[in-house]
């Protein structure tokens, strides 16, 4: 009896220990190494110093944050620049987007990418024109789409996206790593050859954000990239960069001199610091955006209450002049860090404040998700260069009529 019993007992299992294995993809879970890297990290967080910036303490003050209380213009909604420097693109072509629909009130998206593209590849040209003595990085200036659309044109967003299919955030920090050791290679080996670089330049390009169209069809017709910008109701030759600052005269045009202007262009317009905030007041009471360019790494500058404000312990408001902005530049004490787009502005207790259209991500930790308010202050300390319609500034325009005289 024991014997069948066995026997029983191995017909049954035998079978299963030498049936065929059976694959399939699953999670491996190691929580001890998740441990080990979990401890490590805490350890290592222990040893590092502070990385912690100086900030004012926004805690229980309050600021003219809601929406509801400003007087806005036309915009069309925000979108993230993501890990990109392109935020003189995105707020620019915001800024034109905007202008065409006062002009017209046609509302149009326009590609960003598209003339992030050709910048660069202009770029890479004077990269190799100046043998490797020309600045080749992701920023540029509000000033570069005057330029580019000039010679190249521009395109809807739909037509030129910038992105692969399913790509949810820009990256282009892996494209310039890309470009720039490719440089760098150029200049070690002294291969100069303009084309070959601008050839192999526009394929990592191509590679990363796409090859950039040579028609678009609109409305049902079949435009050039220029064809298409002369169809729009702007004109580029209408529209001014002011600056304020005490290193060369007043009312001249000058270089504004910082990286991102890599081209050295002469085509900022240098005017008093009165005449500056003027414009910028004027422009917002009549209609007209403003595009702005300075400083946002300041302990006044903060995500979290969503403002930018100048604080009580670095200068008092009636200080604000312009010694206090150039000392400030000449010093790196401000620094061009980001271009930003004006869309609304209120007043309370007797200051401007601006609502700020913000394509980068500290613009979207809280709501509103893609704005800012700026104190008048701020601008007239930290944002070194505004772009408008000369009809914004129209008495200087008339006054000084050289301003149209641009020049690269």
């Amino acid at each position: 009896m024991r014997i069948l019993c066995l026997v029983m007992v191995l017909a049954i299992l035998v079978p299963n220990l030498y049936s065929q294995d059976q694959g399939i993809y699953r999670a491996y879970p190691n929580p001890y190494f998740q441990h080990i890297v979990e401890e490590i990290e805490k350890f290592e967080k222990k040893t590092e110093a502070s990385d912690k910036p100086f900030r004012v303490d926004f805690t229980g003050k309050k600021y003219p944050t809601d929406m509801a209380l400003y007087t806005q213009m036309w915009h069309n909604p925000t979108i993230s620049q993501g890990n990109s420097g392109t935020c003189w693109a995105f707020s620019t072509t915001s800024f034109y987007e905007s202008e065409i629909f006062r002009l017209s009130g046609k509302q149009v998206k326009l590609s960003e990418m598209y003339t992030v593209y050709w910048e660069t590849v202009e770029k890479a040209r004077r990269f190799v024109q100046e043998r490797g003595n020309s600045v080749f990085d992701q920023g540029a200036q509000s000033s570069s789409l005057r330029r580019i659309w000039s010679k190249y044109g521009i395109v809807p967003a739909e037509a030129y996206p910038g992105m692969k299919p399913g790509q949810p955030f820009i990256n282009h920090d892996p494209m310039f790593v890309e470009m720039k050791k490719y440089l760098e290679s150029v200049k070690a080996a002294n291969l100069w050859n303009e084309e070959q670089v601008l050839e192999t330049i526009q394929a990592i390009l191509h590679h990363y954000i796409g090859k950039p169209p040579t028609t678009v069809v609109v409305d049902g017709k079949t435009l050039t990239p220029q064809e298409y910008l002369a169809s729009l109701p702007i004109h580029l030759d209408e529209y001014l960069e002011l600056i304020s600052l005490m290193n060369h005269p007043y009312y001249t045009l000058v270089e504004y001199p910082v990286p991102d202007n890599w081209w050295h262009g002469a085509d900022s317009f240098n005017v008093p610091l009165d005449e500056f905030m003027k414009v910028m007041k004027y422009s917002v009471r009549n209609g007209f955006t403003v595009v702005l360019g300075g400083d946002v790494s300041e302990p006044g500058y903060d995500s979290g209450a969503k403002v930018a404000i100048v604080p009580s312990f670095d200068i008092p408001s009636n200080a604000i002049d312009e010694n206090a902005r150039t000392f400030r530049f000449f010093t790196q004490a401000t620094t061009d860090d980001h271009g930003i787009h004006c869309v609304g502005w209120s007043e309370c207790e007797g200051k401007d404040w601006y609502l700020i259209k913000d394509s980068g991500s500290g613009s979207r930790n809280i709501e509103p998700k893609g704005y800012y308010f700026y104190h008048e202050d701020y601008v007239k300390l930290k944002m070194m260069n505004i772009l408008v319609h000369r009809d914004a500034a129209l008495e200087l325009w008339q006054k000084h009529p050289e301003f149209g005289k641009k020049k690269e």
